[in-house]
């Protein structure tokens, strides 16, 4: 059977909560069992199915994110929380 592909936000509506620097505040499920990304009570809440074990679920977060904003994952990089759930991106 098929993983079902997640369903984004629209583009403008995660680049809203970003700051005027492109900072972004996210919350983040690693090991979830639907991979999804949310936006839930003004709070960017993103889930992956990747375990947080040498960096994978980081790198899982990164590339969804790029892809749900539409962009290469190059221009979205990690700024804080590298071990955390709280984590903070830069969007270029």
């Amino acid at each position: 059977m098929a993983k079902p592909k997640a369903d984004f936000p629209p583009a403008d509506a995660i680049r809203a909560l970003a700051d005027g620097s492109g900072r972004l505040a996210l919350r983040v499920t690693p090991g979830a069992r639907v991979a999804a990304v949310e936006i839930a009570e003004g709070r960017l809440l993103v889930k992956v199915r990747a375990k947080p074990t040498d960096g994978e679920a980081n790198e899982a977060v990164l590339a969804m994110l790029a892809k749900a904003l539409g962009v290469s994952g190059s221009r979205v990089t990690l700024l804080r929380g590298a071990t955390s759930r709280e984590k903070l991106v830069q969007i270029v």
